[in-house]
Formats: C-alpha cells, structure tokens, sequence
C-alpha cells in the first residue's frame, strides 16, 4: 500500500534518528568508540533512550512497520548495555587497613576554595586533584601542612597540574605518561604496599581521538603491570563504561568502585546539569584485594565536575 503524504514527514523523522543512535549503538555492540561523534555521544548511552522512544512513536503515528520494528530493535539493544559493566565480587580474604579516598577535578583551579571544605569534612587519607596548577596546589599544601604530609605533584600550569595528597607515607614512582598531568605513588598503608595513580587523559576531543585512546591505553598498561601490588587508580578518565577504551582497563581486573557500591550509573560531569543529564567519568579503580562502601559524588562549587569519596578495605588475598 502506498504511503499517504502526510505520513512522510513522521518516518523520515523516525528514520533519521534511528540510523543515528543505530550509529552509536553498533559500536557498542562492536566494541569500538568510532569516531566523531560516537565516541562523545556513548558517554551519554543511557540518554540515547529519549530519542529512540520519540522515533518508535513518529514511526507508529506514520504507521512505518518497518521503522517500527527497527526502533523496538534498538531499543532493546539499548536496556541491554545500559547493564553495568565490570566485576562486582567483593574479596572474601580478612581485611587488613581501611582508609578513604576522595578525587576531584576542580576545573582549572576554580574549585580549589570550596574542595578544601569538603576535604576537612570528608576526612579522607588520600586526595587526588586534577587540573590543580600552581594556585590550587599553594592553597591545598598551606590548608592541609600537618594533615596530608606526604605528597606527589605535577606542578604546571592550566589543566595539566596535578596533585596527590596523602597522609600515608608516599615512595615515588614513575607516572602515566600524558597530555596532562598524571603522577604516581606507592604509599605504605599501615605496613602495606598500596599503588597510587592520578588518572587524567586527554579528553575524546574531534581530531584528537588518537590521543584519548593512547593515553587510556597507558593507563591500561599501568593497571596490568600491577601484579599482586594492591592499585589504586583514581580521577578523571575522560571516560564513561560505555567507552571501549576504558572497559578494556576494567578488563585487567581492577573494579570501579562506584559501581561496587551500587552507583553504576550516577553522573558525575557535567555537574550543573548530571542532576537531570550527565555522565559518569570521574571514577576510582581498585584491584581485586578492596571492597568499596560509602561511595558519594559530591558537588564542589566551581568546578563542572563531582568529587567522588569512597571507603576502601584492603583485604588479604586469597
């Protein structure tokens, strides 16, 4: 039967829309980031359900079958992935140290003022700070002297400083190689080694997604040469679970700490919106020996993204 005009408008709409999310979801399905757009829309996968539900409705006001099998297609797709990916096993082995960690992105300094509140009141023994510079890492180190005595820096300016504080003593240790700061650490936790790592890539901007993969990459290689070493790998990946890149760092075995804790899919960033829409890509990994408790995304005014503080257990291995 033929189309009646007035029918048109609604499919092509339905049409348009499928074939763009069916873009970003075959990626996913493939295990790929794509390129630009794919890889900044599959931070936003869960939101991807909006226009898919509006083309599965033009499609049956249109009365496009077709269009209407493909989108229930899609959509289903989409309530598949939107299962959250990586380990949730807890380790089973006696604890050994509890401590607590928090890591914030205070946007280029802005959020300095208000991250030393939240640290004073959150307590935490660790604090990972990106895109800390000169300003922000003076202001931190005179408000925390006696409190967090051990630290590890990038000291640079704009995105690219970066700092870690501590109050457990800290060996240093080569960093992750990147655009922006990232140092490392192996801290000594009540008599235990633990591996400390700033993580902060190139964000997946157009032209230089090349970039954004490689350093996710390091990180990667950082995480599998971690051995029996406990690791944790903390900041702001520039990543969501629904990128291929960082997946295949969960992949190594290190857990996302949120998502241990029952916060698979709270956003993170951006933060004046992830109320109503966001993403989560400010994360801490953890090896297999922690259980994560207590995990919270906090909001810190200034900056565009939520600090996250989590308890950690270190438990002896089994």
């Amino acid at each position: 039967m033929t189309q009646r005009p007035g029918r048109r408008p609604g499919a092509w709409c339905a049409g348009l829309l499928l074939a763009g999310v069916s873009a970003v979801v075959g990626c996913r399905v493939a295990d790929t980031d794509g390129v630009t757009p794919v890889p900044q829309l599959l931070a936003f996968l869960p939101w991807l359900l909006l226009p898919t539900g509006f083309a599965l409705l033009s499609a049956l006001l249109a009365r496009w079958w077709t269009g209407l099998v493909w989108g229930v297609a899609v959509l289903g797709l989409l309530a598949w992935y939107l299962e959250p990916y990586g380990r949730t096993t807890q380790p089973a082995g006696p604890p050994l140290a509890a401590f607590r960690v928090l890591t914030s992105n205070v946007e280029l300094d802005r959020g300095t003022p208000a991250l030393v509140p939240v640290i004073r009141d959150r307590r935490p023994d660790v604090v990972f700070v990106q895109e800390c510079a000169y300003r922000c890492q003076a202001a931190l180190e005179a408000a925390f002297t006696d409190t967090y005595p051990h630290r590890r820096a990038v000291r640079a300016a704009g995105s690219r400083g970066s700092l870690i504080l501590s109050r457990f003593p800290l060996t240093p240790a080569a960093g992750v190689e990147g655009t922006l700061g990232m140092p490392g650490a192996v801290a000594d936790v009540r008599g235990h080694a633990v591996r400390l790592q700033l993580a902060h890539p190139a964000p997946p901007l157009p032209r230089r997604l090349g970039r954004w993969r490689g350093e996710l990459g390091g990180l990667r290689a950082y995480a599998a040469a971690g051995g029996d070493t406990p690791t944790v790998l903390a900041g702001d990946f520039n990543a969501s679970q629904d990128h291929a890149a960082f997946r295949r760092i969960l992949d190594t075995g290190l857990g996302d700490a949120a998502r241990l804790d029952g916060h698979d899919r709270t956003p993170s960033w951006p933060s004046r919106t992830a109320s109503v829409i966001g993403t989560q890509i400010d994360h801490v990994l953890v090896s297999p020996d922690f259980a994560a408790t207590g995990a919270r995304f906090l909001r810190v005014t200034g900056t565009d993204h939520r600090a996250l503080v989590v308890d950690l257990t270190l438990h002896q291995r089994r």
